[in-house]
């Protein structure tokens, strides 16, 4: 048995968008964007300007992605990552295809100079917050607010 994290590719972009359709309609519940649209995103995240992708794979089959994307922080005066998503099926939770997608977004973040990785999760998922308080994240004091 064999897993392997790395980058997307192009060849992925059918494989990706399905994770990304369980991530999005199937785990929380919201709508699906639409193809094009995640085909677009996707396609964005190739090109490695302004995010990137990584995918984790185990024998062949794509079980788990994340999405960082590039930013900044005013408060340090520094480049940082955005882990905006997050996501391994079911049956490769709590397994070394977590930890390791993880650990590639991290390594990725401290090899390319940024100062940190930041994300969110929802406050019911508990499961998320433990795997993170595991590998030692450490809660921010700041609140999450969006507007439509």
């Amino acid at each position: 048995m064999s897993l392997t994290v790395r980058n997307v590719e192009a060849a992925d972009t059918t494989r990706v968008a399905e994770l990304m359709h369980k991530y999005i309609v199937g785990f929380y519940k919201n709508p699906w964007p639409g193809d094009d649209k995640i085909d677009e995103l996707i396609q964005t995240l190739l090109e490695k300007e302004e995010g990137i992708q990584f995918v984790a794979e185990k024998d062949g089959e794509l079980v788990g992605f994340a999405t960082i994307y590039f930013s900044h922080s005013t408060m340090k005066a520094q480049k940082i990552t955005v882990m905006n998503d997050f996501f391994v099926l079911e049956p490769y939770r709590d397994t070394q295809v977590e930890s390791l997608l993880f650990l590639t977004c991290q390594k990725y973040t401290q090899d390319m100079g940024f100062s940190h990785m930041t994300w969110i999760t929802s406050t019911e998922n508990k499961r998320a917050q433990q795997f993170f308080d595991q590998v030692g994240a450490v809660q921010g004091n700041w609140l999450s607010y969006s507007i439509v």
